[in-house]
């Protein structure tokens, strides 16, 4: 009998185990080159040009790496920074926070809860009702109209927000 460990699910029901070394790499081959450089390289895209940025339809935006629905459009506010910015994710447990010293400063890197991927940077700096602004990379989001699917890259059966 397979040894098999118990799901990890969120308070809203997602399935947040990490991918296995499988279905890690199923994932990864599907990104394209920046992609990777940003989810995997913890790169960041060049400010103002992200093909999410001027996105304004009601929906989720999810990881493009495992589709984990990680920030709703409602949480969603201009911050004249160049990346996507919102002031709270969809559920607290979908996005890690990790502690970030590169490039000379400390920052709050913010990642999938599932599959570790590089999202972008948290900072105190966002209108109420949190306070925070979530500055993520549009290349490491997807974007799903309310009404549609989610995306099920791992077929665990996540299909709704």
């Amino acid at each position: 009998m397979p040894d098999l460990a118990p799901t990890l699910r969120s308070p809203s029901g997602f399935d947040l185990t990490p991918p296995d070394a499988e279905e890690r790499a199923r994932l990864e081959a599907g990104l394209s080159p920046e992609e990777r450089r940003v989810l995997l390289a913890h790169g960041t895209e060049a400010p103002f040009c992200g093909a999410l940025l001027g996105e304004k339809r009601a929906g989720v935006f999810c990881c493009r790496e495992c589709g984990l629905p990680l920030f709703r459009a409602g949480h969603r506010f201009e911050s004249g920074t160049g990346w996507p910015s919102f002031t709270e994710p969809v559920d607290p447990t979908h996005v890690r926070a990790i502690t970030d010293r590169s490039h000379g400063m400390t920052r709050t890197e913010t990642r999938c809860a599932r599959c570790d991927s590089h999202q972008g940077h948290v900072f105190p700096d966002g209108p109420p009702p949190t306070g925070l602004r979530y500055c993520i990379n549009s290349v490491a989001l997807s974007f799903v109209p309310d009404g549609e699917a989610l995306p099920d890259p791992l077929g665990r059966g996540d299909g709704k927000a």
